[in-house]
């Protein structure tokens, strides 16, 4: 995903910035499952061995966190943006911490959605433009918006699946509040904010590179009703997850058929 934002805004690719993007998610997804509670009702096989290796966890969120250290120091003229990445992403697991203050986290009523869907967001698009381009323009910010809104789709599907598990919890989002109807109308609204910035991004990309973007968009309005009732871990794991970083290839395959 870092290196679809390269391509299409034609940008040095950072080795390092993909070396922090790689360790930090190693290290944010291992620190997630190393908090989770071992009450989840009906786990998935994922989920049970999830629970069952925290010292896997452990072990991994470590070695995440040591690379993600040594490619912030290659990348330390840009701490500001550095920094926001780190705190939003912790935001996303704070809640499951067992301490007065990040229990708070658990109220915020619109947090944990927002947060994981900002968080990939700002890694593997605003990072790369913010370190290789002065002055972010028109393109670059209609961009940013419909990355966010995509990925905060994909999401959506996610926290759907998880909203009684997080009832139980206590841990508020806009999904746990919000009627079946309500859910379904802020997919839609998020999937109709995508379509319209790729339509404004025609001004800057090519006609089949706004293809390329769209696909997975259109692949993810197929599958949202199918994926509310089934939980499938290859399903999710597999496809949706799969369905962010779709459009590299796709893009890859558009420059080398030119």
């Amino acid at each position: 995903m870092v290196y679809q934002t390269c391509l299409l805004f034609s940008i040095p690719f950072s080795t390092a910035l993909a070396g922090f993007v790689f360790s930090g998610s190693v290290c944010s997804y291992n620190f997630h499952w190393y908090l989770t509670p071992p009450q989840v009702e009906e786990p998935t096989k994922k989920e049970v061995w999830n629970i069952s290796n925290k010292k896997i966890h452990l072990l991994l969120f470590i070695i995440g966190l040591i690379g993600s250290g040594v490619f912030a120091l290659l990348l330390i003229e840009h701490w500001f943006w550095l920094g926001i990445t780190a705190f939003v992403t912790f935001l996303y697991s704070a809640p499951k911490i067992s301490y007065p203050v990040f229990s708070h986290l658990k109220k915020v009523a619109i947090g944990k959605t927002i947060f994981l869907a900002f968080a990939w967001m700002h890694v593997t698009t605003l990072l790369p433009l913010v370190i290789e381009v002065k002055t972010l323009g028109a393109e670059h910010i209609w961009f940013i918006i419909n990355r966010f809104f995509y990925i905060y789709a994909i999401c959506i599907l996610f926290d759907y699946r998880d909203v009684e598990e997080d009832r139980q919890a206590g841990i508020k989002s806009l999904i746990t509040y919000l009627s079946e109807k309500g859910v379904d109308a802020l997919f839609w609204v998020s999937v109709l904010i995508v379509f319209v910035t790729s339509i404004l991004l025609l001004d800057y990309f090519s006609t089949m590179e706004i293809v390329a973007l769209l696909i997975p968009v259109i692949i993810l309005s197929l599958l949202y009703y199918p994926s509310k009732k089934n939980f499938s871990d290859y399903l999710y794991y597999f496809v949706l997850d799969g369905l962010m970083m779709l459009s590299t290839p796709l893009l890859l395959l558009i420059k080398f058929a030119r």
